[in-house]
């Protein structure tokens, strides 16, 4: 049995604690529900075989409240780790899926943009060893769990991604632009001396890399899906780039097929590579904005001096900021940020604390008085004890809090996810209803025009956007909020501010 607590809005009275109560009773594997409406808290015992926290919050938010799952209680943890290789909404989907069925997760909510999976679990529950397990199981990788000291193993990855699409860009640009001059011979006239058959050979094994290799992120994520019974966006171009492929090898190899049916058969190897160069683009880009995102959380970081002075039997020395320890003596000097959060000793000074206050006016600072890392000291020198060190300090928590802003799901997200999962499966019923009726109603049936428009459907559609567009613009606007010093709370606090603001423009 596990237990989850929720924090629940929208209770007015009494009968709104028995009406949730009641309701969540009623849900199976459910063996115990108490609502406190003084606290506005609901404590669930529940079978995580038969029902999870996720459907036990959508119960309660389907009786007409608002219920948030808390993790304020000392029997669950929360874990933030660090998830490579997701391309769209539908792996961030599997992901989630993947979590959740680890015993003793509670909730899991997984951030394409980022790249991170916040999981919420019970503190009896499975290690990091499990989480692995089943992210790794499904595909993924798994770059490890952020830790206090703020290190994120993410940037590493999204650096070795971001040189192998430039790579993988340029060479399929190239490839693309020799296969585009072979398909327009006629164009180039310098190529007329080579016969059109040794053209086709040629373009076939040019094509072969280009869809192949420069495309091979999307052949391995449609892999992947298949594997977990289901599609998204790699499926999608995977089988539109091998389709405009497979049918012009066909083309060039066994002509016949096509003549024989009274077909002028054209090959559209240039429509493969250029298909999956085009999206390899679009996914550098995207790549590139992604990092651009998280500028905000690397300034907030380079606030923090990198030395220190530890004054160690009345001498001072010269330290690195991540050996300070709680309890060191320290003197700062005039001009300089303060390393750690601390308690002055002697000494008085005034210090800029607009990084924290956002007031201009320097304050002064008396013994007795607290300091805080990455403010910066103005006048006099003076010495201070450490009180707060690494993720302990002010400086630390901030970053923490825009991480976790933009990492959060806002409400519409949760329907474009919706969509997402339906989406793919629809493009690809459209296609080959595309196809069938190019093929059959048409007086003289055409197989390769059917083929080109049922080729084309599955190219451009792109449900990406649905699981990028809502999460990047979370990012930046937390992460501009957090430069210019205010702390956004999530991405349901900048829905709801958006639609009161709109209320008021109408």
């Amino acid at each position: 049995m596990n237990k989850v607590k929720f924090a629940v809005n929208g209770m007015t009275c009494a009968s709104c604690v028995s009406r949730i109560e009641e309701g969540l009773r009623q849900t199976t594997g459910v063996s115990k529900a108490n609502v406190n409406f003084a606290s506005q808290k609901a404590i669930v015992e529940y079978d995580s075989n038969r029902v999870n926290a996720k459907a036990l919050q959508d119960k309660i938010n389907n009786l007409g409240y608002e219920a948030l799952i808390d993790t304020s209680g000392s029997d669950q943890e929360k874990a933030i780790i660090s998830v490579g290789g997701m391309t769209c909404a539908a792996c961030v989907r599997r992901v989630e899926n993947a979590l959740n069925s680890v015993e003793g997760v509670v909730e899991s909510s997984v951030n394409l943009t980022t790249g991170r999976a916040t999981v919420i679990h019970s503190a009896e529950g499975s290690g990091l060893t499990e989480l692995e397990k089943v992210v790794t199981g499904n595909g993924y990788e798994f770059l490890g769990e952020l830790k206090d000291n703020l290190a994120d193993p993410l940037e590493a990855s999204r650096i070795k991604e971001l040189n192998e699409l430039k790579l993988k860009v340029s060479c399929g640009a190239i490839l693309s632009f020799i296969i585009f001059m072979g398909s327009m011979q006629r164009w180039f006239g310098f190529l007329d001396f080579i016969p059109r058959q040794i053209m086709l050979w040629v373009m076939f094994i040019l094509t072969a890399p280009a869809v192949f290799w420069v495309g091979s992120r999307f052949f391995i994520g449609a892999y992947k899906a298949a594997r977990q019974k289901t599609s998204d966006m790699n499926t999608l171009v995977a089988v539109g780039a091998f389709s405009a492929y497979a049918y012009s090898a066909t083309a060039t190899f066994f002509p016949r097929f096509f003549t024989t049916a009274g077909v002028i058969p054209h090959v559209y190897f240039d429509g493969a590579a250029m298909i999956v160069t085009l999206i390899l683009i679009g996914r550098l880009l995207e790549a590139k904005a992604k990092g651009r995102t998280s500028t905000a959380i690397k300034k907030l970081m380079g606030m923090k001096p990198p030395k220190a002075h530890l004054i160690i039997n009345n001498e001072e020395t010269e330290v690195a900021v991540e050996e300070i320890k709680t309890g060191d003596i320290l003197v700062v000097k005039p001009g300089e940020r303060i390393p750690v959060d601390g308690v002055v000793l002697s000494g008085e000074s005034t210090i800029d604390e607009s990084m924290l206050t956002g007031e201009s006016m320097p304050v002064t600072k008396e013994k007795g008085q607290k300091v805080f890392a990455a403010t910066i000291n103005k006048t006099g020198s003076f010495i201070f004890r450490a009180t707060g060190v690494g993720a302990q300090t002010a400086l630390a928590q901030i970053i923490r809090l825009v991480e976790g802003a933009q990492g959060s799901k806002a409400p519409i997200q949760r329907l474009a996810d919706k969509v997402a999962s339906v989406f793919v499966p629809s493009v690809f019923m459209v296609a080959f209803v595309t196809f069938a009726v190019w093929y059959f109603l048409p007086a003289q049936s055409n197989f390769s025009r059917a083929l080109i428009n049922f080729v084309s459907v599955l190219v451009i559609a792109c449900p990406c956007a649905l699981g990028l567009a809502t999460p990047t613009a979370i990012m930046v606007g937390t992460g501009l909020g957090a430069q210019s010093g205010i702390l956004i709370k999530g991405g349901e606090a900048l829905e709801k501010n958006l639609q009161t603001d709109s209320c008021r423009f109408r």
